[in-house]
């Protein structure tokens, strides 16, 4: 069996099997699915990576549910009018999840880790020229990049959260787009809405889905705790599946796409805790600490003056996809990922793996999203520093910025000072490398 789009014309439905990588639809002999009612080619349907895309072609209307469409992403029973004449996609297998470029391999590996190591040297380089200080916290956006993770950004105001946000996305030859989340922000605000057009030729009405700041590469979620949870709720699909579902219809989100959050920690007056499910779409949770002396003496000398700085593009998306399924290519032997299983499971009160400190001040310890995240982020952190392979020493280096906010402290380690740091501190501690056997 193959994937095949059923044409309902009438009484009599059609079937035609989408063999090829791009298959045509118009009125042109030359198209594989031809109908007297198109176009002479009306649209395409492209296969990337596994799955289906309805594309149209200029002038020509593809519509769902009375709303007109750009494109249109297929999974099985979706359906669709084009010209007027209805389809039904029917998928041989379900897609659930697509990797970056899947299935690419490089001719090269030590090349290949050699160019990533050389543009994340050049990013730095670039971020540096205008962001003063804060090298841990721009090493790991970077890292959060390459493993395609998202990072919320915690810290006091005037620390350059914002400006951060901006220079990488100066840096990189990406789309970005930044959301002031504010306590009246609504979902339709972020995601997009339909909107009612006439076309004045045939007086007909249709829906167009206008698409909403969310639909970037790089998106700045300022001060995201500020608005409500059903506003912080639009994003979740978007995080994790990278893509969104508006009256029915699923969208894709442009690649790569990366959510940059920033929260302040001070004040707390009209803000909205972001719930547990939300903070476990953030690979990264980071800390975003005051400059030391002098790179604070920098800042007030450089950002006083009557000074421009620009910064050159290092990388495009294609680029960054790629170096994204280089990540995941990256081996990872049995005992690291047994080392990161340890630290996972010895989060968790109540485990055999935890002891009594973890059992008194952890209500709530890392799921397994937590294990993947910290297997990904060490294999970027190594490619970063050339290395073809993961050791622990890559796991201990992210485990801080991605436990801290999947682990939740007790009401006993609240009055005894204890937070998620100083748990995951202990952890370090106490679990050891496994040994080889």
């Amino acid at each position: 069996m193959t994937d095949k789009l059923l044409m309902l014309n009438g009484d009599r439905p059609t079937e035609h099997e989408l063999g090829a990588r791009v298959v045509l639809i118009g009125s042109d002999p030359g198209c594989a699915i031809q109908h007297t009612g198109f176009a002479k080619k009306h649209a395409t349907v492209e296969r990337h990576d596994g799955v289906w895309t309805v594309f149209p072609s200029p002038g020509a209307p593809l519509e769902q549910e009375g709303r007109a469409l750009s494109h249109l992403r297929l999974d099985h029973g979706t359906g669709f009018q084009l010209g007027g004449v209805a389809f039904k996609f029917l998928s041989e297998k379900a897609t659930i999840e697509r990797s970056v470029m899947a299935g690419a391999k490089f001719a090269n590996q030590a090349d290949a880790v050699a160019n990533l190591k050389k543009s994340c040297a050049r990013i730095n380089e670039q971020v540096a020229k205008i962001v003063i200080g804060q090298k841990d916290v721009v090493r790991q956006v970077i890292t959060a990049l390459f493993a395609q993770g998202h990072c919320l950004l915690i810290g006091a105001p005037g620390l350059a959260k914002t400006l951060l946000a901006r220079v990488l996305g100066g840096t990189l030859d990406l789309q970005s787009k930044r959301i002031q989340f504010t306590p009246d922000l609504m979902p339709s605000d972020i995601v997009g809405t339909d909107v009612l057009e006439e076309d004045p030729a045939t007086g007909q009405r249709r829906f167009r889905f206008k698409a909403g700041p969310l639909f970037t590469n790089l998106l700045l979620a300022d001060e995201i705790n500020r608005t409500p949870p059903k506003t912080q709720a639009a994003l979740l699909e978007a995080m994790q599946e990278r893509r969104i579902t508006a009256a029915g219809v699923t969208m894709d989100l442009p690649q790569p796409f990366l959510v940059l959050a920033t929260q302040n920690p001070i004040e707390q007056e009209g803000t909205y805790p972001l719930p547990e499910a939300q903070l476990d779409r953030f690979m990264f949770a980071i800390k975003v600490g005051y400059p030391d002396a002098a790179d604070e003496a920098r800042i007030l000398l450089e950002t006083t003056g009557d000074l421009r700085w620009e910064v050159e593009r290092v990388l495009d998306a294609e680029g960054i996809q790629r170096f994204q399924h280089l990540v995941r290519q990256v081996p990872v032997s049995p005992h690291v990922a047994a080392y990161a299983t340890s630290l996972i499971r010895a989060s968790r009160p109540g485990e055999k793996e935890a002891d009594e400190y973890i059992n008194r001040n952890v209500r709530f310890g890392a799921g397994p999203r937590a294990g993947q995240y910290l297997l990904l982020a060490a294999k970027a952190h190594a490619l970063i520093d050339g290395n073809g392979s993961v050791s622990c020493a890559d796991i201990r280096a992210n485990a801080a910025p991605v436990l801290r906010h999947r682990i939740f402290t007790s009401f006993a380690a609240a009055s005894d000072g204890i937070d998620s740091d100083a748990v995951v501190a202990r952890l370090l501690q106490r679990v050891k490398e496994p040994e080889y056997k």
